[in-house]
């Protein structure tokens, strides 16, 4: 039977631990008539298949099958195994216990450990007696390892492993050849455990999503699936429930408790017009949120999305050690046929003493801890990283943050807040409470950046806001309006000397403010000022102490902006950073240029538009906080909560992560020579041979997981 073409398949896969198993998916999926084009992600487990005219149905799920994994369409993942469904604990999705790797292990070792007994109680009992329970592990690894071979994969790690077993069979150390096959199968089963924690922990990221909302329809309520909503929906949020949706505040005001997506400790607090994110917290009183992205594009499912893209992203380690073990494979099964040969050829060794030592370097020189020494580790690093907000997309650029000696940071919404706030009140003819007072009855209801400013502080400072009447804006200069019976202007000061005489000391205080790259407004009453208002785009709190961890680390920064020069050299002094002013977006981006011609590896680190040339230009681009789309789309690597110590922090990871890889290949490496030499000089036999592949192989995971529980440092 035969279905039409159609666009993509999606196919979960379970039983997937490492490098290997993707490609004998993807070697055996790719050769089946009707397929034109596969791909299978190690990262979300999952397989995408493109059919051709003459896809045949459940063909795709027989070879997979016949491989040792198991799978279902994507569709059916979450319901019932169909007739080709798969449970759920094979998929990843139940108790690691249950799924047919933790059976047949459990199997193997009761026969082994049965059969061992009565070896003991009745040990005139031939050698032979083990063939049983070799057949209980064996035959499973030999169908895999034939399916592989006949499907593109001839130098499988099952193929390795049979030969070894088959050979110590026939020359009498069947007792050691089930206790290899054991030991086998416990490593894959170990396997996949870490590698199910470490799909598990970014994973993990969707259940802060509430599985259901409640929907406000024509005044009435009604709760409903959350990955039904749609775009407009309105949906009712109580104190201490999870937002269900990305969306924006349409009535209320509450504080937001977002740490569980940003790590953020403090609440945010939050009122109309204010953006929210699915899986944060409201905690003090009920909001209606409209809801302005569907389940699949909230921000936490681009997260996972785009941390799995990313660790399918082959790091160069990686690529190099894929490259290796091609050529490394097939190089071991000829050094062990050597072993086993000449020998006995050319020196008169004997057959069964040299097989065995050749048996036993052909399970040493499996590659499994070697291959999944680089993707364990960039995993568990892009997953540590998402968890603490920082989304870095790929190996490759993991591996080159660790080498960034210059980052070339935006100012606005970089380094600073991107939104002003008042930081000077000074009186003149009345109090600063009314001054403030008086200048925010004047900007109600505006939305311009600077009255919101204002209209905050006022509110952080609790005073009265009486009613303006008759506001009105004076297009260049300010607004005016009554308070009280009183005329009353918020002005420029230039337009302000039209309206009130201010005397030098006060033109001096002005220009110092201004000197500050503050902007000034001026409140006059009448013909008299009353007050000046001083406010600038201030820098984020951790700043300075971001900018400190990076010059710790040895790597050198710069401000590039397209602000003025003064307001610019204004923010740089107060931070202690070099600055480069009054920059158009090709600017930015000629000097990224310039510093990477001196040999610099350059990360630029913004959040606009105009920032991204020179993002996409620098050897990382980072976008900061929820810059704009196409920031976050040009960029390599993103800081999702806006924290400048995130940014030492993200290279901080690489490091980290890079000397996981190293530490891992190291151990995969040493292991290997150790027992090559002792299997030799004939010390060590298969039982430490297969340890020593299997050994290797849990000892680099669990030590890659160990990323897992990075938690970088914080400036709190």
């Amino acid at each position: 039977m035969t279905t039409e073409p159609a666009t993509k398949i999606k196919y979960r896969i379970g039983g997937m631990d490492c490098a290997s198993c993707v490609s004998k998916i993807e070697n055996a999926v790719s050769r089946l008539p009707g397929v034109e084009e596969v791909g299978v992600s190690l990262a979300s487990a999952s397989m995408t298949v493109r059919p051709g005219p003459d896809f045949a149905k459940g063909a795709v799920e027989r070879q997979v099958k016949a491989l040792g994994y198991a799978i279902t369409a994507d569709d059916d993942a979450a319901g019932s195994p169909g007739e080709t469904g798969a449970s759920h604990a094979d998929l990843g999705e139940g108790p690691w216990w249950k799924t047919k790797k933790a059976i047949l292990t459990a199997t193997t070792g009761a026969a082994l450990a049965l059969t061992y007994i009565a070896h003991l109680i009745f040990p005139a009992v031939p050698q032979w007696i083990f063939v049983p329970a070799l057949a209980v592990g064996l035959i499973p690894v030999a169908r895999r390892a034939v399916v592989a071979a006949t499907t593109g994969t001839p130098f499988s790690i099952e193929m390795l492993m049979t030969i070894a077993a088959v050979g110590a069979l026939f020359i009498g150390a069947a007792e050691e050849a089930v206790a290899v096959v054991f030991l086998f199968l416990a490593g894959e089963l170990l396997e996949g455990v870490a590698a199910s924690r470490a799909r598990t922990s970014i994973r993990g990221l969707a259940d802060l999503v509430p599985k259901t909302a409640i929907v406000e329809t024509n005044g009435t309520m009604e709760e409903v699936p959350a990955d039904t909503l749609a775009l407009g929906a309105i949906i009712l949020v109580r104190p201490g429930d999870r937002i269900a949706a990305d969306g924006t505040i349409v009535d209320g005001s509450s504080a937001i408790n977002e740490a569980p997506v940003t790590g953020e400790s403090v609440p945010k607090q939050k009122t109309i017009g204010d953006a929210v994110f699915a899986g944060t917290i409201n905690t003090d009183a009920v909001l209606r949120i409209k809801v302005t992205a569907v389940a699949g594009d909230n921000t936490i499912a681009r997260v996972i999305r785009l941390v799995e893209e990313a660790q399918d992203s082959k790091a160069p380690t990686q690529r190099f050690i894929d490259t290796f073990s091609t050529y490394y494979t097939p190089a071991v099964l000829v050094v062990a046929a050597l072993v086993a040969i000449l020998p006995p050829l050319i020196m008169g060794g004997i057959w069964s003493e040299w097989i065995y030592k050749g048996l036993a370097i052909l399970l040493i020189g499996c590659p499994c801890a070697l291959v999944i020494s680089t993707p364990a580790a960039i995993a568990a690093g892009l997953s540590a990283g998402a968890r603490r907000g920082l989304l870095i997309k790929g190996g490759a650029v993991i591996e080159t943050l660790r080498k960034v000696a210059l980052v070339a940071l935006d100012k606005t919404g970089t380094l600073t807040e991107g939104k002003p706030k008042v930081t000077d009140i000074v009186p003149v003819g009345r109090p600063e409470g009314k001054i403030l007072s008086m200048a925010a009855a004047l900007e109600s209801g505006s939305s311009h950046p600077l009255a919101v400013a204002i209209l905050e502080r006022a509110k952080a400072d609790k005073v009265p806001v009486p009613p303006a009447f008759g506001s009105k804006a004076i297009a260049g200069k300010g607004v005016s309006g009554s308070i009280g019976g009183e005329e009353v202007m918020l002005l420029s000061p230039k337009s302000a000397l039209a309206h009130a005489p201010m005397d030098q000391t006060l033109l001096d205080r002005i220009d110092a403010l201004n000197g500050e790259g503050k902007t000034v407004s001026v409140l006059v009453t009448g013909r008299t000022v009353a007050g000046l208002i001083a406010m600038r785009d201030e820098p984020r709190d951790d700043a300075i102490a971001g900018l400190r961890m990076l010059k710790d680390d040895g790597i050198d920064t710069l401000m590039l902006t397209g602000d003025n020069e003064r307001t610019a050299r204004a923010i740089g002094s107060g931070l202690g950073i070099e600055v480069r002013a009054g920059l158009m977006p090709k600017d930015k981006q000629t000097i990224v240029r310039e510093r990477q011609a001196q040999g610099l590896v350059v990360a630029k680190v913004g959040d606009g538009i105009n920032d991204a040339p020179a993002l996409a230009a620098a050897d990382i681009g980072i976008a900061m906080g929820g810059g704009t789309d196409i920031a976050l789309e040009t960029a390599d690597a993103a800081i999702l909560h806006g924290r400048v110590a995130d940014i030492a922090n993200m290279v901080a990871l690489s490091r980290a992560t890079m000397g996981n890889i190293w530490q891992n290949i190291t151990v995969a490496l040493s292991l290997k020579a150790v027992f090559l030499v002792t299997t030799i000089i004939g010390v060590t036999g298969l039982w430490p041979a297969i340890l020593a592949d299997t050994g290797a192989t849990v000892l680099v995971t669990m030590n890659a997981m160990r990323l897992l529980a990075w938690k970088g440092q914080n400036t709190d």
